[in-house]
């Protein structure tokens, strides 16, 4: 390819670029673009948490201890107490006939609704119960809106078998009776300034027999039984461990081994929020991106092979470590993999970096590539650089003739900032051994095969060739 035909081409990219191709009635790598896929279709549901257990078990303080230690995913408490039914004038008269402790004392179809609606990513109004009136409808609402985790707690969250399908893990909150009436007399006496002989009288009548008639059965739908609660922190500790494993790995990483999502922080999150905005300033687009880039890029240097390594310390100390990959290269998809090149200079000091020129030349679907790659590559690891993985097709392209430079498949790791779930089937069948490194992963693609939510037009953005 002559030098003035290159330049042509690299000329072409100050227009448009995604990661994967426009494609026409006439191209020919229509057949292999998966169809686009809505938001309903691959939006990613809550993780959902059942927590039951008799009145007083210590299902609050379960609730607190995983929500604290959960501090950098949003997860939203939604207490079966609150959907208790209006009592009705004649029941009103007799409130201490009242069984609050039976199923039929709670609103379940409302409370069915509001975990649908949640589950399904829409923000709820969850009632407030006023237990001096005992109706919901006294104070406003609580404003709830869509989060990582999802914690029911009440004492019969397992009863309705419609509530327990919703549920990904149901935890028993399991406690001694005389512990658990000891923790309601001084509840109900300190806290609700009732008399004793009410709370007992009360308890004998309705809540231990609700406990013996219909939670404790429910104890058998439960995946784990914590004994003693909130005295249980090592319990605690799994659980969360447990979540963390969960929240952290997408649906598509079950599927395919080959795939590493970055576990999302409120500072990834954050920083996704603002390159994500189509008012950021091309400054901050920049500085953002490069700051997630750098994450990707220190993540795909965890996948590369190492060698033990002891060193000396200045104490005297031997510490034993690891050494670097030293057979190591970048190669960047121009234009928008470009923007990667600081970031892997930043973290491998000297660093060889090549470049792959793929791009769509008019209406007849013909790929031009250009490539200039370090020599010997056929012997290092690959660091291939591409921030927004779309419908995969340039990235099969990428891969390919890496690979007929006689790289090993296994030896190739793909960074990228964005997948939509379209490409990383493509990339992850046709190369089942490349691994791919992103920060997330997107909804899917719309009709016109651009990546939603996306981020627009990354190259533009970033080299500021979309401002007038």
């Amino acid at each position: 390819m002559g030098s003035t035909a290159i330049e042509d081409l690299i000329e072409a990219l100050s227009g448009t670029h995604f990661s994967g191709f426009h494609l026409g009635d006439k191209g020919q790598s229509v057949s292999q673009v998966e169809q686009p896929t809505t938001a309903s279709e691959n939006a990613k549901q809550p993780f959902v948490i059942g927590v039951a257990g008799g009145a007083a078990s210590g299902k609050t303080t379960v609730c607190d201890m995983i929500i604290e230690q959960l501090h950098d995913q949003r997860v939203i408490l939604v207490n079966q107490d609150s959907f208790y039914h209006n009592l009705t004038p004649e029941e009103l008269k007799k409130v201490n006939e009242y069984n609050f402790d039976h199923p039929d004392a709670f609103d379940t179809e409302q409370l069915l609704c509001i975990l649908e609606k949640l589950k399904h990513g829409q923000a709820v109004d969850v009632p407030k119960y006023d237990f001096k009136s005992y109706k919901s409808d006294v104070f406003p609402a609580r404003r709830v809106n869509p989060s990582d985790v999802i914690i029911i707690v009440g004492i019969l969250v397992f009863h309705d078998p419609r509530v327990r399908d919703l549920m990904n893990m149901k935890i028993f909150v399991d406690a001694d009776a005389d512990v658990r009436l000891a923790r309601r007399i001084r509840r109900d006496t300190v806290k609700n300034g009732r008399d004793v002989g009410t709370v007992l009288d009360q308890y004998s009548r309705f809540v231990k027999p609700a406990f013996d008639d219909f939670i404790l059965p429910t104890k058998k739908y439960a995946d784990i039984i914590i004994p003693r609660g909130g005295d249980n922190p090592v319990a605690i500790d799994l659980i969360v461990q447990h979540l963390r494993t969960k929240l952290g790995q997408h649906d598509l990483c079950k599927i395919y081994p080959n795939l590493y999502v970055i576990q999302s922080t409120f500072q990834i999150r954050g920083m996704h929020t603002i390159i994500r905005d189509s008012k950021t300033s091309k400054y901050d687009f920049v500085f953002y991106s490069d700051r997630l880039i750098r994450l990707v890029v220190e993540h795909g240097l965890g996948h590369l092979p190492f060698i033990e390594k002891q060193v000396t310390t200045p104490t005297g100390s031997v510490y034993t470590g690891v050494d670097f990959c030293k057979r190591l290269c970048g190669v960047s998809v121009i234009r928008s993999g470009e923007s990667m090149e600081n970031a892997l200079r930043a973290c491998c000091k000297g660093i060889k970096i090549g470049k792959i020129l793929i791009h769509r030349e008019g209406d007849n679907g013909q790929q031009l590539i250009y490539e200039k790659l370090p020599t010997d590559i056929s012997d290092r690891h690959v660091l291939l650089l591409d921030p927004i993985l779309g419908t995969g097709n340039s990235a099969v392209q990428a891969i390919s003739l890496l690979i007929k430079k006689g790289v090993p498949e296994p030896n190739i790791i793909f960074l990228n900032l964005i997948s939509a779930p379209q490409g990383v089937h493509m990339v992850c069948r046709c190369f089942p051994r490349v691994q791919i490194v992103t920060s997330e992963i997107e909804i899917g693609l719309n009709e016109d095969y651009h990546v939603i939510p996306g981020m627009g037009e990354f190259g533009d953005r970033y080299f500021g060739t979309d401002e007038d």
